[in-house]
């Protein structure tokens, strides 16, 4: 193939990559990395970056999974554990989507208040519209690849919005000595050295690897494998054919590895170079919320950087509410095989959120919601490690990853039938040694930083989420 029908193939699979690339930059994110810029300057870019290859290698394996298997992570963990494991994967999971969510309404609603005047409480009632009415046209199985394509490019939209405004906060702000920053990005000894730097560095990585991508990026590789076997045979089996696996699944991962690197990454790093550069040493930036990190813009660079970084929040807060209801919608079906109507579970999912944020509101003002903000990322920081696990499992179990070379290969099976059937070639999809090595090491890592973070926090130290 030339280079221009590389580029031309690669082009039909922008997209997914850009949609998990959102659950890496929500509002979730913002008040660590400031408070990260503010203490430490340009230090934890390092933090930033290595929690940008920890998501990558994790949703890699989320990719093949679902391209391999034609199954999301959450229809693997209902079809290969034992039922009561895996009723317990989905209660975490469904936490996970719940306390996401908090984030995204959360981030929306102080939004809506700088830019518009609104009230918390209204802000947070009116983040139940904008989800619903937008993805009412849109459906996890048998979309047309026009309309899934529609809802990608408004998504990537909405991304394109929030890079823009943080590439117009950059513009603002002046580093003297851009050495300085780009040493941020290699490892520095103060990580370990001081609480505060490592509390915050875990803080990161916490508010970085998302549970509910792990389902969405597993999910979003389906409509084109099915898109291939539809032109090529006619009609879609149970799992892909090993043409549509051989077809879609390494440029998914240069997509998705692509959009992570030059998208999450660079909001991440933004918005800590940005505090870096105007609120370091300042000490009203550390614990600093949303609303304060405004003020605090306004206040040291302009009234323009405070109302980009709303602009900023409400786009990002939209198309994180956006993915993340969508991710509900995976979670719900795929663990339980219950479909309810689509506006039915959005609606179901969007009220479990906004019902105790609306609740702490009204009885306990803006503190409440920096609160419940705070405490979303500490149920994230601890159900990560617990659905991430079957992820690693499933990928490296040479029954579930090997596939028969040859299409229309028991595609009658029961539910419950392994993927392979006696006779017929067979490719091994299985993740190789050193994968699974890295991958378990990089699980390993992030369990035990997460559950370090909390028990500190639970034991009174300054922690930041």
């Amino acid at each position: 193939m030339s280079i221009y029908q590389v580029l031309r193939k690669f082009a039909t699979f922008i997209g997914p990559g850009i949609m998990v690339s959102v659950a890496y930059m929500d509002p979730g994110n913002y008040s660590t990395s400031v408070s990260g810029g503010a203490q430490f300057k340009y230090t934890l870019l390092f933090s930033v970056f290595i929690s940008n290859i920890f998501a990558v290698l994790l949703q890699c394996l989320c990719v093949k999974l679902g391209t391999v298997t034609g199954y999301d992570l959450a229809e693997n963990c209902r079809r290969h554990l034992p039922r009561k494991l895996n009723l317990v994967v989905y209660f975490f999971a469904e936490l996970a989507i719940i306390a996401t969510d908090l984030a995204e309404v959360v981030g929306t609603a102080v939004a809506l208040q700088i830019l518009f005047g609104i009230p918390l409480t209204y802000g947070v009632i009116l983040t139940v519209l904008d989800v619903l009415v937008i993805l009412m046209f849109y459906q996890q199985d048998g979309a047309s690849m026009k309309k899934v394509r529609a809802f990608e490019l408004f998504v990537s939209g909405l991304v394109a919005a929030t890079v823009i405004c943080f590439l117009l906060e950059l513009f603002k702000i002046t580093i003297p000595d851009k050495l300085e920053l780009i040493r941020g990005y290699l490892p520095s000894a103060i990580i370990f050295k001081d609480q505060g730097a490592l509390y915050i560095s875990l803080g990161i990585l916490g508010a970085t690897v998302m549970p509910h991508s792990l389902y969405l990026g597993s999910s979003l590789v389906k409509p084109r494998l099915q898109e291939f076997d539809i032109k090529r045979y006619g009609k879609v089996g149970k799992r892909p054919s090993v043409k549509a696996i051989k077809y879609n699944l390494n440029y998914s991962y240069a997509e998705l590895i692509i959009s992570l690197f030059l998208i999450a990454t660079f909001v991440n790093s933004a918005i800590l170079i940005v505090a870096g550069a105007t609120l370091y040493g300042q000490p009203e930036a550390k614990d600093a919320d949303l609303l304060s990190i405004y003020n605090l813009l306004v206040h040291y660079i302009s009234p323009a950087a405070g109302l980009i970084f709303a602009l900023a929040m409400i786009f990002s807060g939209q198309s994180a509410g956006i993915i993340c209801t969508v991710a509900g919608q995976i979670v719900s079906e795929g663990f339980l095989k219950w479909s309810l109507p689509p506006w039915a579970t959005r609606l179901g999912t969007r009220l479990i959120a906004i019902v105790p944020c609306l609740f702490i509101t009204l009885t306990m003002g803006e503190r409440g919601i920096s609160d419940v903000l705070n405490f979303s990322q500490v149920v994230l920081s601890l159900i990560l490690p617990i659905v991430s696990a079957p992820l690693i499992y499933f990928t490296a179990n040479r029954k579930i990853m090997t596939v028969i070379d040859e299409h229309g290969e028991g595609e009658n099976e029961d539910e419950n039938t392994p993927l392979t059937m006696p006779g017929g070639k067979t490719v091994d999809y299985t993740n190789s040694r050193w994968l699974t090595i890295s991958a378990f090491i990089v699980w390993a890592i992030i369990g035990a930083l997460n559950c370090y973070l909390v028990f500190s926090f639970l034991l009174g130290a300054d922690v930041h989420f």
